[in-house]
């Protein structure tokens, strides 16, 4: 059994995260602003669920502020079966063009602060949550570990490209072993709803258009939350270990204990497609109002997890039809529908 503090523990992948490991015997330690980016009510349902276990405990504080985060990395101590799972930041790739400084903040800034502390309290290893937006427009498909991501299209994918850069660095320096996660479009029950899962469930339920982008000629690699936690889950227990490289090693390899792995379900669905899926689960049919693309946005998203499925021994498999058919459950259930 560990002891794991989970940044971002009422967000969307942090209470799941959470979740999974108390239901295993871990002892977690949850930390999470509860800002009100989206519905906080949400959060603190979540949070509400989490509190229900006995091994769980909550600090409300910012990534901002170092006397926030000590109060947790207090609750954790330190020795080799302690693990930080950052999860916490700033979301939204279209929200980062309007709002830079939020991210800069939360994302840099505060991971800054989590690094450090990590290093400081001798914690066991870190995990956090990186972005298949680090591959910025990359025409290679699919998107593997080793493609360049030096070429950033939106302020969100940067701040988690400056994350990997930062946790190379500590895992060189240092030797801290760190893993970051680089996740595909995530969905499921307990979602955010400034995602298009939710927003176009809502909007269809409702008789209202949604805004269908790039003409639906999008492509998603929908990841459903649970092969997501999965990969979090064995990542957090397989610690990555300094190594010696070989001659012919590419470039996104290193001798640190320092790793970085996609997490997607490596079967990329068309926009148009997923609102067939929906209108089917629904038994409603969306009104459409067909969009140009947006300013940050890629025309599509394809993991390759041969990296992660030879490391921890797990690749995603979740249907779309399935992953779809149960947050649309738990929607209609959240809502009382």
């Amino acid at each position: 059994m560990k002891t794991v503090l989970v940044t971002g523990s009422a967000g969307f992948i942090g209470y799941h995260v959470s979740k999974k490991l108390l239901e295993r015997g871990d002892t977690v330690i949850g930390f999470d602003n509860f800002n009100a980016y989206y519905d906080a009510q949400l959060k603190e349902n979540r949070n509400n669920m989490l509190e229900e276990q006995k091994n769980f405990t909550v600090i409300r504080g910012d990534l901002e502020n170092v006397q926030d985060l000590e109060k947790a990395f207090q609750l954790l101590g330190s020795g080799p079966d302690t693990r930080i799972c950052h999860l916490a930041a700033q979301a939204g790739v279209r929200h980062s063009i309007e709002n830079p400084q939020e991210f800069i903040q939360s994302n840099i800034v505060g991971f800054g602060n989590i690094i450090e502390l990590t290093k400081k309290n001798n914690i066991g290893g870190l995990i956090y949550a990186s972005t298949s937006s680090v591959y910025g427009d990359n025409k290679e498909a699919p998107f593997s570990e080793s493609h360049r991501t030096d070429a950033q299209v939106s302020l969100y994918g940067m701040t988690k490209k400056a994350n990997e850069l930062m946790a190379h660095t500590y895992s060189h320096l240092f030797g801290l072993p760190t893993t970051g996660l680089r996740f595909f479009t995530v969905y499921g029950p307990w979602g955010r709803p400034d995602m298009a899962m939710w927003i176009f469930t809502k909007a269809i339920l409702a008789g209202q258009p949604i805004d269908v982008f790039n003409h639906g000629k999008m492509r998603r690699d929908f990841t459903f939350v649970d092969d997501i936690v999965e990969g979090v889950i064995r990542t957090n227990d397989t610690i990555p270990m300094a190594r010696p490289m070989a001659a012919d090693a590419d470039d996104s390899q290193t001798a640190a204990p320092y790793r970085v792995y996609n997490i997607g379900n490596n079967q990329p669905v068309e926009l148009m497609h997923l609102i067939e899926i929906l209108e089917a689960a629904l038994g409603r049919t969306a009104v459409k109002n067909m969009l140009p693309m947006q300013l940050g946005d890629v025309p599509a998203t394809f993991a390759d997890i041969e990296a992660l499925q030879r490391d921890v021994g797990f690749r995603p498999s979740t249907p779309i039809e399935e992953g779809v058919r149960k947050f649309v459950d738990w929607y209609r259930r959240y809502h009382a529908l």
